[in-house]
């Protein structure tokens, strides 16, 4: 039974991660004023985009091709924000969206390069990758400066999730309170950035300002 049950946890955490990333995508779409195929466009490539990455470079399945399940919530999703008046979706919903889906993808993405041998330094960068990439493709495709070449903290809250993950398993914590510990972490920590424009320090050069 632990094994369903953690089994069904990151499959949880695999669906959020997906539809959250979904949401983010289809929301950038519809305030551009684009079409809905390009709100579904948008919804489906930063659904599975850091996912589809992620398997290409541990060798698995890319698995949105294996279910299709996958492809259809995120088209769903982009039809839901679509036809809906534009007032569900104001304020900060976009970035909120975007950091629920960074720490559920992040630590789902280092279980499962875990799950396929992947060493746990570089399982931890595939929870990066897996947890980021979407949300840079989308911010990419809509010509707006992507969040990963700005100060503000995300990548890093990516690396705090996936970390903490693998640090808690090594203690011995179980996976079920290894990924909810690691998730809310870094969620935590990117919603402290969003709330209160946390950022690292950029570089400086030695010449001046």
């Amino acid at each position: 039974m632990p094994d369903i049950d953690n089994a069904l946890l990151i499959r949880l955490l695999d669906l959020a991660g997906i539809s959250v990333f979904a949401l983010s995508g289809a929301l950038m779409a519809v305030r551009l004023r684009q079409t809905l195929v390009t709100a579904a466009f948008f919804a489906l490539v930063t659904g599975v985009g850091g996912g589809s990455v992620r398997d290409l470079l541990i060798g698995a399945p890319v698995f949105w091709v294996q279910d299709g399940a996958i492809a259809a919530a995120c088209l769903a999703i982009a039809l839901i924000v679509w036809v809906t008046p534009e007032r569900w979706w104001q304020g900060q919903l976009l970035e909120w969206a975007d950091a629920a889906g960074l720490a559920a993808y992040a630590v789902f993405g280092t279980a499962k390069a875990l799950a396929w041998g992947v060493p746990p330094a570089p399982a931890l960068l595939m929870g990066v990758i897996t947890g980021c990439v979407g949300g840079t493709i989308r911010d990419i495709l809509a010509g707006v400066p992507s969040i990963i070449v700005r100060p503000e903290i995300y990548v890093t809250a990516a690396a705090l999730a996936s970390a903490l993950f693998l640090l808690l398993l090594w203690l011995g914590a179980g996976t079920a309170v290894a990924a909810v510990v690691g998730a809310t972490a870094g969620f935590l920590l990117r919603g402290a950035a969003i709330r209160w424009s946390l950022a690292l320090p950029s570089y400086r050069d030695g010449k001046g300002g």
